[in-house]
């Protein structure tokens, strides 16, 4: 009798386990694009490179928000040129994928050439986030060696190539038929109490946005979030625990979002998702 029951709960476990997978292998699916911040990417992780699972981006959160299955193909250090070209400047993502570092997903394309294959072989499709543009900023301030004046003469030919480039981008996604979601998500301020530095990130997503609204998308205001949960902090966005500590001290912060970070830029993307589709109903 003992013996029956176990046999008859393993195959009423099994069975929902069965049917819990279906469920998730039917939803819709949330193609994730981007950078190191959608990667999650942690700095001098060393042997952790290896297996992609110990990066843990927004998209993760976002997925759990919007109850959609998450395919992250991010790469760490991709610009908007490098997503559309394998010539074109990166801020090392192709050195990242060379060493034997793993992405969230496997390809030897370009991003953009992934996320078109994947687009037209998965119909069901119903979210995709675009985050690019803020390894282009960094390519510029380390062409400039940091010098106010060389950035600031650069940075509106950047810009305009970051338009065009995510302009070019949303509409390819666009030509696969694709038919759902589209937000592009923009950049965080290291630290709002800099003025000069805060003006480049709002610039950038200035030209985020044009591009969005040019190509049909709807913009996740990070930014904005992000500004009001420092303001206790004075505006720091690392004194607010919002990004990982840096390798040189514990007490200062790398460019890249924390867990608490990673988890606030998701909600945006859920909370984006939900009344882009609102409007759309």
């Amino acid at each position: 009798m003992l013996r029956a029951r176990v046999l008859l709960l393993l195959l009423t476990t099994v069975g929902m386990t069965n049917s819990l997978s279906a469920q998730g292998a039917s939803r819709p699916r949330y193609l994730a694009l981007g950078d190191s911040v959608s990667f999650g990417f942690i700095n001098q992780a060393g042997f952790e490179y290896v297996n992609a699972n110990n990066f843990i981006g927004f998209p993760t959160y976002a997925g759990q928000g919007t109850k959609l299955n998450v395919i992250n193909a991010a790469c760490p250090g991709e610009t908007t040129g490098s997503f559309l070209s394998s010539t074109a400047p990166d801020d090392d993502c192709r050195k990242f994928r060379a060493a034997g570092a793993q992405l969230h997903v496997s390809y030897n394309s370009t991003q953009l050439a992934f996320a078109l294959d994947f687009l037209k072989s998965h119909p069901n499709a119903g979210l995709i986030t675009v985050c690019l543009g803020a390894d282009d900023v960094l390519l510029l301030q380390a062409s400039c060696l940091g010098d106010g004046l060389c950035i600031e003469n650069g940075l509106p030919a950047l810009l305009a190539g970051v338009t065009a480039n995510m302009e070019t981008i949303l509409t390819e996604l666009r030509a696969t038929g694709f038919r759902g979601t589209i937000i592009v998500v923009n950049y965080y301020s290291l630290d709002y109490s800099d003025a000069a530095g805060t003006a480049i990130t709002a610039a950038l997503n200035d030209a985020l946005a044009a591009a969005a609204a040019q190509g049909g998308a709807t913009v996740a205001d990070v930014f904005t979030v992000f500004q009001a949960a420092t303001v206790p902090a004075g505006g720091k966005t690392c004194n607010a625990g919002l990004l990982n500590a840096s390798p040189l001290s514990e007490f200062t912060c790398d460019v890249h979002p924390s867990q608490s970070g990673q988890m606030l830029i998701g909600n945006v993307v859920a909370r984006t998702f939900a009344a882009a589709r609102n409007v759309a109903q």
